[in-house]
């Protein structure tokens, strides 16, 4: 089974499942990591990925353009995803959909 789907005007993928169930499964990734339309904080569409390396160490995130704030990715151990970051450490929900300024002060590098 072959389907095409367009995330934005920006983003068209083309998947390929033997059936509904691995269709269904990865349309949610795509959807999960691609499909944020808008910054967390000030709604603006002017959104890029960035992927910055960290002494050799890669990190996965979606910036606004428009007030610089940032979505981050944490990469599941097994399968080499990713997932939008948002709980903190204690597994609460995370203000604005996870999307911060990052500051002296935070804990992301």
């Amino acid at each position: 089974m072959k389907v095409k789907y367009k995330v934005s005007d920006k983003l068209e993928f083309e998947l390929e499942g033997s059936g509904q169930k691995e269709v269904f499964k990865e349309l949610a990734l795509i959807q999960e990591i691609f499909g944020e339309e808008y910054c967390g904080l000030c709604k603006s569409h002017n959104l890029k990925f960035v992927v910055r390396n960290v002494e050799g160490n890669d990190y996965y995130e979606l910036r606004c353009s428009e007030c610089g704030a940032l979505l981050a990715f944490g990469q599941h151990k097994k399968g080499g995803t990713l997932f939008p970051k948002r709980k903190d450490d204690d597994g609460n929900y995370l203000p604005n959909k996870g999307w911060h300024k990052w500051s002296k002060d935070s804990k992301d590098k």
